[in-house]
Formats: structure tokens, C-alpha cells, sequence
């Protein structure tokens, strides 16, 4: 793809994802017109005194939707980048964000905050840092065995999820099933209902370091797809780069699952979308699914709280989303070998 035609695509992105955050911040059981929107934000922004809304709507606006819409933005775009990372860095399309166990461990470690009685900043916490203990368990598999090999690290995630599933298991049957085992399944499908500025406080910053760090190694993400011997022979430390991009991938995932709980498919399904769009080349594949991401979730995050009079959780409805368009991808894929 010439840069031109990249420029003109990333350009429309950019603009689409504009408009459909501010029709997020719109749409709800209580409207808001998008002019209004826009008078409230240069408001609070650039103290321009040209209300003529209510103070309802303002806090509405501000106390509800805003920390709701950043979520999605962060967590969709997390989760999407995070997704290519893992798919470029292991030069493998089908691989998603929870490859190393990461969503089964901060799933884990909600689920004991939940059952210690903690209060939701802590929930956050136990999430991130469950997230991060299952891939440290899954990288030290392959080092105990002497065998670093992405097939072994990428059966010790297999291993690490199947045995933390097992422990969430046990956890839901000793849960109280009256005050803590709703809690924990509901976190377990996914939600920005409950989502505040506490939350994204905890997170933002993580999010955006392993943002900027990965947007400045995706060339390096591009040579680790020939193979580690041509990456080598460029000059490039294999081993250290693509342990870097898996640590960078896992707080981009732990940080997201922590604030709104496991969301599914995002990660594997929209970077196949931004390589329909702009192509394999991750210096503009990156960018991309920056925006598609959080443009995905903003709509589903939109959809769920609007189509029916209760909310509906993120993971059911980008699962019934998702499998049809990957189910659409792997069939454009067989007709194309043909």
C-alpha cells in the first residue's frame, strides 16, 4: 500500500473514530445532542461559558458517559494492539492477547478480591497483578524445562490457563452463591458499567507507556516475522525484543481485563480487520488497530447499554460479532489458496 493511500485510510479512521465517540457520549436512556456535547467540552476544556444546557446534562455527561467512553477507547485500542503484537511478535495470525493465561489469571485474581470483600480500586489491583503472575508462570515453563522454543512457551500459556481455569473453578463453588458467584461471573463477561475515573486513573498511564513503547518497536515487530535467523542476521536481539513486546502485550492486556473484566474476540479479530484495510506491514498496521480497536468497543459498549432496557455484557455481544466475521476471514482465506 502506497503511503498516500495509507494516509487517506488512517485519516477516515481518525475522523469515524471522532464522530462515534461523541454519538457514544450522545446516545443513552437520557439523550444528549451532540452540539451540546461539544458545548459542554469547551466548557470544561477552555472555560468557553456558551452552556445553554442543563447542570443535568453536564453530569450527566461528565460523571457518567466521559469515564465510560475513555474506558472503551483504551481498552478496545489495548486489546486490539495487544492482539497484534502477540500475532506479529509469534508470526502467528490465530494467536489472541490471552495466549500466555493472562485474562484466566486477572479472572483469578478478581475472583479472590471479590471473595476477600475488597472494594472495587482493589479488585483492579488483584486483576493486573493476577494477569501478570500467569505470564510469569507461563514464561518460567520453558526456562525450568531448558526449552525456549515459541511452540513450548506457547503450550505453557495452554497449560497455565487450562490449570488456572480449574482453580476459578474451585473458586466459584466455595463463593457464596448469594453475594460473591454473580459478582464473579458477571466480571467474568465483561462491563464498563461500573467503570470511574478511580479506575482509569489506576491504568491510563501503563496503558499509554506500552502504547508509545510498542508504536516505537513496530519495525522491529516487522523483522521478527521473517524468522528469528534473518532477524539475527539484521542486527536485531531476538530473544530481548520479542520479550520486551511480550511484556509491553501483557500489561496492555492485564490493564484492560483489570478495569472491565475479560472481553473475547476483540484481539484476534481486529487486527485481521486492519490487515484487510492497510495490510501486514506493522509500521502502519499498529496505528491502525489503535483506533479500530477502540472504535469496535465504543460501538459494542454502545450497543450493550442501548439495544434492551438491561445491560448487556461486552463478551456476549462481541462473541456474537466476532465468530461470524473470523468465521467470514478463515472462509475468504480458503477461497483464496483455491
Amino acid at each position: 500500500m502506497s503511503d498516500d493511500n495509507y494516509k487517506y485510510k488512517i485519516t477516515i479512521i481518525v475522523i469515524m473514530f471522532v464522530v462515534i465517540s461523541i454519538l457514544s457520549i450522545s446516545v443513552g436512556r437520557y439523550s444528549i445532542s451532540p452540539v451540546e456535547i461539544v458545548k459542554i467540552i469547551l466548557n470544561k476544556v477552555f472555560n468557553i461559558d456558551i452552556l445553554s444546557s442543563t447542570s443535568k446534562k453536564e453530569v450527566v455527561i461528565t460523571a457518567l458517559r466521559f469515564p465510560r467512553i475513555i474506558g472503551a477507547i483504551l481498552v478496545g485500542a489495548s486489546l486490539s494492539l495487544s492482539g497484534a503484537t502477540y500475532q506479529g511478535t509469534f508470526k502467528n495470525v490465530l494467536i489472541a492477547p490471552d495466549l500466555l493465561g493472562v485474562s484466566s489469571g486477572a479472572s483469578i485474581g478478581a475472583a479472590i478480591a471479590i471473595l476477600l470483600h475488597f472494594n472495587s480500586s482493589l479488585i483492579q489491583v488483584f486483576a493486573f497483578l493476577g494477569g501478570i503472575i500467569a505470564v510469569l508462570m507461563t514464561l518460567s515453563i520453558p526456562k525450568f524445562i531448558k526449552n525456549d522454543s515459541m511452540i513450548i512457551l506457547i503450550l505453557s500459556g495452554i497449560i497455565v490457563s487450562g490449570f488456572l481455569i480449574s482453580i476459578m473453578g474451585i473458586i466459584k463453588y466455595v463463593a457464596d452463591p448469594e453475594t460473591q458467584l454473580a459478582p464473579i461471573t458477571y466480571w467474568q463477561l465483561g462491563s464498563l458499567a461500573a467503570i470511574s475515573y478511580s479506575d482509569l486513573k489506576y491504568a491510563i498511564f501503563p496503558i499509554m507507556i506500552s502504547v508509545f513503547l510498542i508504536y516505537k518497536l513496530r519495525w522491529q515487530i516487522n523483522i521478527l516475522s521473517l524468522g528469528d535467523d534473518d532477524a539475527r542476521s539484521l542486527g536485531v536481539p531476538v530473544k530481548k525484543v520479542r520479550i520486551c513486546l511480550i511484556i509491553l502485550s501483557t500489561i496492555l492486556t492485564a490493564s484492560s481485563v483489570s478495569m472491565t473484566g475479560t472481553i473475547g474476540w476483540i484481539g484476534l479479530v481486529v487486527p485481521h480487520f486492519g490487515r484487510l484495510m492497510v495490510g501486514a506491514d506493522n509500521r502502519k498496521l499498529i496505528p491502525t488497530v489503535f483506533f479500530l480497536g477502540a472504535i469496535f468497543l465504543l460501538v459494542i459498549d454502545t450497543l450493550s447499554r442501548t439495544i434492551t432496557g438491561s445491560e448487556i455484557p461486552l463478551s456476549i455481544l462481541t462473541g456474537i460479532l466476532g465468530a461470524p466475521f473470523y468465521f467470514y476471514l478463515l472462509l475468504k482465506q480458503r477461497l483464496k489458496l483455491r
